[in-house]
């Protein structure tokens, strides 16, 4: 076994908050499955958003999904002038015996252009 940390990230429509809510809690499932995780698997996760973000903390949705003994923490990301708009991120921390080449990283939505190398998108 070996600590991994597993990256994913989604674009929302709009900053509004059961959105927000619900894209987390998307994004956060499709990285458990991706790489066969249950919450008693993780260390802890980091969220963080893009400054046009503020409707809500990604972290109340993995506290709804039932992460209620994880550590979660919400950072807010640099104004960067040319960056993806309404962008959650996340890094996921976890035991696996999975080797790194193994693990499976998730972009959804618009977000899937943030890492073409990992989804496919050209």
């Amino acid at each position: 076994m070996a600590v991994r940390a597993i990256r994913g990230a989604t674009q929302l429509d709009a900053d509004e908050r059961e959105h927000l809510l619900e894209r987390t809690a998307e994004l956060v499932r499709a990285v458990l499955e991706a790489n066969d995780l249950s919450s008693e698997d993780l260390i802890s996760i980091l969220f963080t958003v893009t400054p046009d973000l503020s409707s809500e903390f990604p972290a109340v949705a993995g506290r709804q999904i039932g992460l209620t003994d994880v550590p979660l923490m919400c950072m807010q990301e640099i104004a960067v002038p040319h960056a993806l708009p309404r962008v959650v991120r996340m890094m996921l921390h976890t035991e696996s015996p999975r080797s790194r080449e193994k693990i499976q990283h998730v972009y959804l939505h618009g977000a899937t252009a943030l890492r073409p190398d990992l989804t496919g998108a050209q």
